[in-house]
């Protein structure tokens, strides 16, 4: 017993080294080997989901059946992601972990519905930034898909697009753990680069959207519809106009609303999360001593 109380005092006592140093770069989920494989090949999949409407070749099997390929995908991406949730559970994801992703992701698919549908503005985007930024990409990126799913849940906001959400949003908050400076860069830097980041990802997480919905005009007698067939040029003139005419009023808003959040309350937020996982102790070493 007092061996395992005094490596229980070890393990809380390299908890709470503060701020400095090894400790501060914590991750609540390391991601090993088989994740990082897992995460680049859905990833890779997810790009050829977004953007193939722009790379199909005009007599591939995709743009023969373009109408339908949405909807492959669609099915397909919830088991890419399910792969890829299992084999970070598989490697690092503790029971602390999973209760720090309940949390957070029950808190940002709270903040959706304040202002889903209006303007674009989304106030989760900048909670999904923070954590990803404190926890590392392997925690952001589960996180961002699991908040995504919850909050399609709470919002009936269920239906073939889902999945692409929750692949864009998880790639929103795994790019803010890939940022560099994660272990020295402090105070208002490191929230101005948060803030510039949320913005980029802001308008990034619409256009990737966009490409999701964009094929669905496909036949249409528009020039902002997608032909199947025609040059990369083409379609590509198409798209942008599509982005300007339907969904710049979104984007732009989202990422006004993400900056002003981020540099208003990033810097308290980024405390409260980094204390919160210092206190978890995901990798705190467990030293037994001898009394």
């Amino acid at each position: 017993m007092a061996d395992r109380a005094a490596g229980a005092r070890g393990a809380g006592a390299g908890a709470m080294t503060g701020n400095r140093g090894p400790s501060s770069r914590i991750r609540a989920v390391r991601l090993g080997p088989r994740s990082v494989v897992a995460l680049a090949l859905v990833s890779a999949i997810g790009v050829a989901a977004f953007t193939w409407p722009l790379l199909a070749p005009a007599h591939s099997g995709v743009a023969a059946h373009a109408a339908d390929a949405p909807w492959l995908f669609a099915a397909l991406l919830p088991l890419l992601l399910a792969v890829v949730v299992a084999t970070i559970a598989d490697t690092g994801l503790d029971a602390k972990a999973i209760a720090m992703i309940g949390v957070l992701a029950a808190a940002g698919a709270a903040l959706r519905p304040l202002g889903a549908g209006t303007a674009g503005i989304e106030p989760m985007f900048f909670l999904m930034v923070l954590s990803g930024r404190v926890l590392g990409p392997g925690f952001g990126f589960v996180l961002g898909a699991v908040t995504m799913f919850a909050s399609a849940l709470l919002t009936g906001g269920v239906g073939p697009w889902m999945p692409y959400q929750m692949l864009a949003m998880g790639w929103v908050a795994l790019g803010a753990g890939l940022l560099p400076g994660a272990g020295r860069l402090r105070g208002r830097r490191e929230v101005a680069l948060l803030a510039g980041y949320g913005a980029v990802a802001s308008v990034a997480y619409g256009t990737a959207m966009n490409l999701q919905g964009w094929t669905l005009m496909q036949g249409m007698s528009s020039g902002i519809s997608y032909v199947p067939g025609d040059p990369v040029g083409a379609n590509l003139a198409r798209f942008v106009a599509y982005c300007l005419a339907t969904s710049l009023g979104w984007d732009l808003p989202r990422a006004v609303v993400t900056v002003v959040l981020t540099l208003t309350l990033g810097g308290p937020i980024l405390r409260a999360l980094r204390r919160a996982t210092r206190r978890a102790a995901f990798e705190a070493p467990v030293a037994f001593e001898r009394t």
